[in-house]
Protein backbone atom coordinates (compact mmCIF):
# COMPACT_ATOMS: atom_id res chain seq x y z
CA UNK A 1 0.00 0.00 0.00
CA UNK A 2 2.84 2.60 0.85
CA UNK A 3 4.54 1.65 -2.95
CA UNK A 4 1.12 2.66 -4.05
CA UNK A 5 0.52 6.38 -2.49
CA UNK A 6 4.31 6.59 -3.56
CA UNK A 7 3.68 6.06 -6.65
CA UNK A 8 0.54 8.46 -6.80
CA UNK A 9 2.62 11.26 -5.53
CA UNK A 10 5.73 11.04 -8.17
CA UNK A 11 2.56 10.96 -11.02
CA UNK A 12 1.23 14.11 -9.02
CA UNK A 13 4.24 15.71 -8.70
CA UNK A 14 5.18 15.00 -12.60
CA UNK A 15 1.97 16.53 -13.20
CA UNK A 16 2.13 19.73 -11.51
CA UNK A 17 5.92 19.64 -12.91
CA UNK A 18 4.72 19.21 -16.57
CA UNK A 19 1.83 22.04 -15.90
CA UNK A 20 4.15 24.08 -14.65
CA UNK A 21 6.52 24.02 -17.72
CA UNK A 22 4.14 24.41 -19.76
CA UNK A 23 2.70 27.26 -18.35
CA UNK A 24 6.36 29.05 -17.99
CA UNK A 25 7.23 28.50 -21.04
CA UNK A 26 5.06 27.38 -24.58
CA UNK A 27 1.95 29.08 -22.99
CA UNK A 28 3.78 32.60 -23.12
CA UNK A 29 4.93 32.15 -26.73
CA UNK A 30 1.40 30.56 -27.51
CA UNK A 31 -0.09 33.60 -26.46
CA UNK A 32 1.97 36.09 -28.22
CA UNK A 33 1.81 33.88 -30.98
CA UNK A 34 -2.56 34.30 -31.04
CA UNK A 35 -2.04 37.83 -30.43
CA UNK A 36 -0.13 38.63 -33.42
CA UNK A 37 -2.92 36.04 -35.43
CA UNK A 38 -5.22 38.12 -34.04
CA UNK A 39 -3.74 41.62 -34.60
CA UNK A 40 -2.60 40.45 -38.41
CA UNK A 41 -6.10 38.98 -39.07
CA UNK A 42 -8.23 42.38 -37.91
CA UNK A 43 -10.34 44.02 -40.52
CA UNK A 44 -11.28 47.39 -40.27
CA UNK A 45 -15.18 47.85 -41.27
CA UNK A 46 -15.44 51.56 -39.97
CA UNK A 47 -13.70 53.95 -37.64
CA UNK A 48 -15.04 52.65 -34.78
CA UNK A 49 -15.38 49.08 -35.50
CA UNK A 50 -12.64 46.50 -36.07
CA UNK A 51 -13.76 42.56 -36.53
CA UNK A 52 -11.43 39.58 -35.82
CA UNK A 53 -11.37 36.09 -36.47
CA UNK A 54 -12.91 33.96 -33.90
CA UNK A 55 -12.06 30.10 -34.18
CA UNK A 56 -8.35 29.76 -33.75
CA UNK A 57 -6.31 26.54 -33.96
CA UNK A 58 -3.23 25.54 -31.88
CA UNK A 59 -1.41 22.59 -33.93
CA UNK A 60 1.42 21.29 -31.74
CA UNK A 61 4.05 18.53 -32.80
CA UNK A 62 3.47 15.37 -31.57
CA UNK A 63 5.82 15.42 -28.11
CA UNK A 64 4.12 18.74 -26.86
CA UNK A 65 0.69 17.70 -27.85
CA UNK A 66 0.69 13.95 -25.74
CA UNK A 67 2.55 16.24 -23.26
CA UNK A 68 -0.70 18.77 -22.52
CA UNK A 69 -3.45 16.16 -23.73
CA UNK A 70 -4.41 15.55 -19.91
CA UNK A 71 -4.28 19.50 -19.43
CA UNK A 72 -5.58 20.03 -22.90
CA UNK A 73 -9.35 21.96 -21.17
CA UNK A 74 -7.51 23.88 -19.18
CA UNK A 75 -4.39 25.32 -21.69
CA UNK A 76 -7.62 25.78 -23.79
CA UNK A 77 -9.36 27.95 -21.22
CA UNK A 78 -6.18 30.11 -20.17
CA UNK A 79 -5.69 30.36 -23.56
CA UNK A 80 -8.91 31.72 -24.64
CA UNK A 81 -9.24 33.86 -21.44
CA UNK A 82 -6.24 35.70 -22.60
CA UNK A 83 -7.09 36.46 -26.12
CA UNK A 84 -10.51 37.69 -24.44
CA UNK A 85 -8.75 40.03 -22.48
CA UNK A 86 -6.22 40.69 -25.54
CA UNK A 87 -9.39 41.67 -27.90
CA UNK A 88 -10.92 43.66 -25.00
CA UNK A 89 -8.19 46.02 -24.63
CA UNK A 90 -7.90 46.15 -28.41
CA UNK A 91 -11.44 47.23 -28.75
CA UNK A 92 -12.00 44.40 -31.30
CA UNK A 93 -15.29 42.58 -32.28
CA UNK A 94 -15.42 39.10 -32.60
CA UNK A 95 -16.97 37.38 -35.84
CA UNK A 96 -18.85 34.60 -33.32
CA UNK A 97 -18.34 32.87 -30.57
CA UNK A 98 -14.45 32.39 -29.71
CA UNK A 99 -12.88 28.98 -29.73
CA UNK A 100 -9.58 27.48 -29.54
CA UNK A 101 -8.57 24.46 -30.56
CA UNK A 102 -5.02 22.24 -29.86
CA UNK A 103 -4.76 19.62 -32.19
CA UNK A 104 -1.70 17.67 -33.11
CA UNK A 105 0.03 18.01 -36.27
CA UNK A 106 2.91 16.39 -37.96
CA UNK A 107 3.91 19.46 -40.20
CA UNK A 108 4.59 21.83 -37.75
CA UNK A 109 6.93 23.68 -39.53
CA UNK A 110 9.21 25.06 -35.96
CA UNK A 111 8.93 21.54 -34.49
CA UNK A 112 6.61 22.88 -31.67
CA UNK A 113 3.33 24.93 -32.67
CA UNK A 114 1.87 26.67 -35.28
CA UNK A 115 -0.90 29.40 -34.98
CA UNK A 116 -3.74 30.11 -37.60
CA UNK A 117 -7.51 31.58 -37.18
CA UNK A 118 -10.40 31.76 -39.19
CA UNK A 119 -14.00 33.62 -39.13
CA UNK A 120 -16.62 31.01 -38.08
CA UNK A 121 -17.62 29.24 -40.98
CA UNK A 122 -21.26 30.11 -41.03
CA UNK A 123 -21.02 33.76 -41.39
CA UNK A 124 -21.96 35.06 -44.68
CA UNK A 125 -20.02 38.11 -46.61
CA UNK A 126 -23.55 39.93 -46.84
CA UNK A 127 -24.51 39.01 -43.49
CA UNK A 128 -21.35 41.73 -42.05
CA UNK A 129 -22.31 44.14 -45.47
CA UNK A 130 -26.19 44.44 -43.75
CA UNK A 131 -24.54 45.01 -40.14
CA UNK A 132 -21.64 47.43 -41.41
CA UNK A 133 -22.86 50.60 -41.16
CA UNK A 134 -23.33 52.78 -44.56
CA UNK A 135 -21.67 55.53 -45.71
CA UNK A 136 -22.55 58.97 -44.38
Amino acid sequence: MGTLTRWERLIEHWERALVARVRRRGPVELLDALRRECDGRAVVCSPTRVVVPNVYTVELADTPHRELVPHRARVGEALTDSLLRHADRCGYEWAGPVTVRIVRSAHVPNGRYRVSSNPMSRIRADALARIAPGPQ
